[in-house]
């Protein structure tokens, strides 16, 4: 049964209307939106004439099409013009989404001399003599590159780096919002891994640390891998490490729930792209022994000859200890937890009657998951999705804001596994036993305790694993 979707924010748009003085017109106009399916916001005068009235009128609809519909139907009534209509989320991005602040005020002689020449030079050279030095008197204490070219862009695919621009904007935007860390976006127009690679390497000598974004598998994982052991500050992938982390902090309290434990269920993955894989780790890491991967082939296990990569022979190689071969349908039989990283439809209520007692399901493809809650809401216990219009939304930024704040705390060469382990920890225990629920698996994203949180408890790992570079006596104010 296919679902129509539910209107939202991102396909918000405002009609303004000139609406001639007769009675009923409003009316006439808020029954014809929801004639065809849109959510009213606001509606507000903008002027009056004689014998008319220009208003605003929002409108959340659930695509570009939605759109055309609701312009045409209130087009239609007799009496009203629609003078225009706005897209509201083309409006935010006009001009780019962030800008650089200058944070002093450059008003004499004396500000210009001590921010620029001729003092900036004393500056100069003392990080010269102590590289070091370069994390307190520059911004590469609190600055991340968000880098990407483009090539697996949310659910658009190889759209190409110019493209990929207003996502990256958007991830600067939410490192400062939730983690208080400075961030760019840099899109790279190349997919070779080598220039890739070259290309970070140079410019990272600006930066406290890399935010990979968007770039497609298996290709991530190498250019992952090279950078973490070429650069000295952190190096994340946050569709792998980002997704893994706010997933294990949903199942640890998702088997709360249901009263399992990590090391005794079955665990199905659906998709083995790049969060598909580092979901699977990280559960694996947090104890969970039985886990299945599943892509368009089937299942993976070890000696699988057909659609293979590097990556997929790790895979095969390090799960699936029973040796199930078959379909997604065929391996969900018997399963205790089911994550969805692929595409909607994979699976249907068939599938869920086959899980075990008290399934949990994680059906995160977006905009329209594998699954969709209405259609699990009679057989899974506990349902959680990537979409926010419906409880339990697994999202990274919950994770990445607070994973880098903590990280640039303590100056951490690199983001270990105990790092995001206690990141998942961090977040999953925001809710407090009394609070937990199925529907409440997750905290908010707008809850300000998760950033301070993760934060905290990634630089204690850092500190705990060796790799934070500063000591927890150092002032600010020492050079």
């Amino acid at each position: 049964m296919q679902h129509k979707p539910t209107p939202n924010a991102s396909y918000s748009l405002t009609l303004r209307v000139k609406i001639h003085n007769k009675p009923g017109k409003l009316g006439e106009i808020t029954t014809a939106i929801g004639r065809v399916g849109g959510d009213i916001g606001a509606i507000d005068i903008v002027s009056a004439g004689k014998d008319f009235l220009i208003r605003d009128i929002t409108v959340n609809a659930y695509s570009e099409k939605h759109d055309e519909e609701i312009v045409k139907e209130v087009s239609s009534i007799d009496g009203v013009e629609v003078i225009q209509s706005s897209d509201k989320t083309f409006l935010i991005h006009i001009g780019g989404k962030i800008e650089v602040t200058s944070k002093i005020p450059l008003k004499t002689r004396a500000d210009l001399s001590m921010a620029y020449t001729p003092g900036v030079g004393r500056v100069c050279e003392a990080i010269h003599k102590d590289p070091e030095k370069a994390f307190n008197l520059t911004i590469k204490k609190n600055t991340v590159a968000v880098v990407s070219d483009g090539t697996a862009v949310l659910g658009l695919g190889d759209i190409g780096p110019a493209a990929a621009m207003p996502v990256m904007e958007g991830k600067a935007q939410l490192f400062k919002e939730f983690g208080g860390v400075d961030a760019f976006p840099i899109c790279l127009n190349t997919k070779d891994p080598d220039e890739i690679v070259r290309t970070v390497k140079n410019i990272a000598v600006a930066f406290g640390g890399i935010n990979l974004e968007d770039i497609s598998a298996p290709r991530c994982f190498e250019i992952e891998d090279r950078l973490k052991e070429e650069l000295d500050i952190p190096v994340f992938h946050d569709d792998q490490h980002g997704t893994a982390v706010v997933v294990l902090a949903a199942l640890i309290n998702a088997l709360k729930i249901v009263d399992k434990k990590m090391d005794e269920i079955k665990v199905v993955v659906n998709g083995i792209g790049a969060a598909g894989v580092a979901c699977s780790k990280i559960v694996m890491a947090a104890g969970v022994k039985n886990l299945i991967g599943c892509d368009t082939s089937g299942a993976l296990y070890e000696g699988r000859k057909e659609n293979m990569n590097w990556v997929k022979d790790w895979f095969a190689r390090h799960t699936n200890p029973n040796k199930e071969k078959g379909t997604i349908h065929d391996v969900i039989k018997g399963a205790d937890v089911f994550f969805g990283l692929s595409v909607p439809g994979v699976i249907d209520e068939n599938d869920l009657k086959n899980m075990a007692k008290d399934a949990i399901v994680f059906a995160m493809a977006n905009p329209i998951p594998e699954i969709m809650p209405e259609q699990a809401v009679d057989y899974v216990a506990v349902m959680a999705t990537g979409r926010s219009d419906y409880p339990n939304q697994i999202n990274n930024v919950l994770c990445f804001p607070g994973i880098f704040r903590g990280a640039l705390n303590c100056r951490a060469s690199r983001i270990n596994e105990e790092m995001k382990i206690a990141a998942a920890n961090a977040i999953a225990g925001i809710i407090s036993d009394d609070e937990r629920h199925p529907d409440y698996i997750i905290p908010s994203v707008f809850d300000k305790r998760v950033g301070e949180a993760v934060a905290k408890e990634v630089e204690e790992a850092a500190y705990a694993t060796g790799v934070a570079r500063r000591e927890r006596a150092t002032s600010e104010s020492e050079f």
